[in-house]
């Protein structure tokens, strides 16, 4: 997904939002959004938003010294969402169609993002955010069309906290016959999950396989994933890409198929992707 104008301030909010987590110190906080001015103003709004992000965060976080702004956001998501693990577990086993349930259990999970303008992740009171949910669905659902293509799958995640929800969506897979590979960030990079998250939860143990994208950038750079994993993307059967920045990275690549798991955010997503802000969406793209 190429950069739209309304990307612009939401990258530097989000700039400000990591600054203002990792420091309280107001020069330290301008160094970082000099960083990313400056970045901005290097590399152009031409290419794709998640190549521009990528860059415009480590630059920022080389000004802040700090490799990990989001550690006590992404431990809180983390509590948060294993706290509810047994109902949602529930919800699931008791669904007439478990793989679809499970399915918008790992989209409920992606509203774990914090930092995007205007979006607000619901933390106080989750519960009652699942529930409700669980009674709206799936505003796209192609999760029937996604079940022959479960056999060679690369799940790639997204954030923390829904990551402990994506162990159950790779358990149903692996019920169907799937063989399930596990992509997780090579690096800390906002809230987005790492190997220490799959370790922490066990996910080696469910997946088949865990690989890493090699790096800490945003969605898959193909000049940094390593080569197994860069074998296995056009080998897939299924490519699951969990969150908007999995999106506009592969939505520029000619993978298929693929599977977007998300709830929308933005704008500019919405509009890309064909649906409203808001929506939780499993879309099928052959």
């Amino acid at each position: 997904m190429q950069v739209f104008p309304e990307c612009i301030p939401c990258l530097t909010s989000r700039v400000l939002y990591e600054a203002k987590l990792s420091s309280t110190d107001l020069s330290t906080q301008l160094k970082a959004e000099e960083a990313a001015a400056k970045t901005m103003c290097r590399m152009g709004f031409e290419g794709p938003i998640a190549l521009l992000s990528t860059e415009v965060h480590r630059a920022v976080y080389r000004a802040l010294g700090d490799d990990d702004p989001y550690r006590h956001v992404k431990r809180l998501a983390n509590e948060t969402a294993v706290k509810l693990l047994p109902t949602v577990q529930s919800l699931i086993q008791t669904s007439s169609d478990s793989f679809r349930s499970a399915v918008l259990a790992a989209i409920i999970g992606n509203t774990f993002d914090s930092g995007v303008l205007g979006f607000e992740v619901v933390m106080d009171d989750f519960e009652k955010e699942v529930a409700t949910i669980y009674r709206h669905g799936l505003d796209i659902d192609d999760t029937d069309a996604m079940k022959p293509l479960l056999n060679d799958v690369v799940y790639v995640a997204d954030n923390v906290g829904e990551i402990v929800y994506d162990g159950l969506l790779i358990e149903q897979m692996r019920k169907l016959g799937a063989h399930v590979t596990l992509v997780v960030r090579g690096g800390p990079i906002l809230t987005d999950a790492t190997i220490e998250d799959v370790w922490e939860f066990g996910l080696d143990k469910v997946a088949d396989r865990v690989v890493t994208t090699g790096s800490n950038a945003i969605g898959i750079k193909l000049d940094e994933i390593p080569a197994t994993l860069r074998d296995m993307l056009p080998r897939a059967s299924l490519i699951i890409a969990k969150g908007m920045a999995n999106y506009e990275m592969l939505s520029e690549y000619s993978f298929k198929p693929v599977a977007y798991l998300m709830r929308v955010k933005c704008a500019p997503v919405a509009e890309s992707v064909g649906a409203r802000v808001g929506d939780f969406i499993a879309k099928l793209v052959i």
